[in-house]
């Protein structure tokens, strides 16, 4: 039994990895059922075995995401060295994640005005993650005198993410649109770490 639930556990696992490289390649649009069965020598019968359409193939791949992405946070908590290196760390690997997956992302450009609940509750997770590593930062600078007390931490933190999401929508053209195109990635970053330099001086 264990044996049969092992080789579910690692064929499931090659799905996502296949399904992944496919959407990170062609996006979620170009992107068909049939080609990851192939890529697979699998049946669509038993790719469909595993997962019933292709969001919920995309939500499961997103979600592995996630929980890489968040593991980065996890082992920084705890190596947290400075307030800037906390709030640069925040900055530089949410940046990477994007670029480096932005094809997969434009699940998010297609949606993005009625995304599923259940990308919500991911995108929730991330972001509780980014705010517990920067409060600790906070808490911690205050702790050593190096910044001055601060009495509303979690207050600071989320006016800082609100801003790093208000210098995303301002770099486009379009106002309507949340998710910024690659070309506009690196000049968002730029002005993002600017703002780490307004908001760690702002704390001391």
């Amino acid at each position: 039994m264990s044996a049969g639930i092992d080789q579910q556990d690692i064929k499931r696992e090659k799905i996502l990895e296949a399904s992944h490289q496919r959407f990170l390649h062609y996006g979620y649009s170009k992107t068909t059922m049939n080609e990851i069965a192939g890529d697979l020598s699998m049946s669509k019968a038993l790719l469909y075995y595993y997962f019933p359409d292709k969001s919920e193939l995309y939500i499961a791949v997103m979600r592995k995401l996630a929980n890489d992405y968040l593991k980065l946070f996890e082992d920084k908590f705890n190596n947290i060295t400075d307030l800037y290196d906390a709030f640069l760390f925040q900055v530089n690997t949410h940046h990477n994640f994007i670029v480096t997956n932005y094809n997969f992302f434009d699940f998010f450009r297609i949606n993005e005005q009625n995304l599923p609940d259940t990308i919500w509750g991911i995108i929730t997770q991330i972001r509780e993650a980014e705010t517990k590593l920067l409060i600790s930062a906070i808490n911690s600078e205050a702790e050593k005198g190096h910044i001055r007390p601060v009495e509303n931490p979690a207050d600071i933190v989320e006016v800082f993410l609100d801003a790093l999401h208000g210098i995303k929508v301002g770099s486009m053209p379009q106002k309507k649109a949340n998710f910024p195109r690659k070309e506009h990635l690196d000049e968002i970053h730029n002005k993002r770490l600017l703002l780490i330099d307004i908001f760690v001086k702002g704390l001391k």
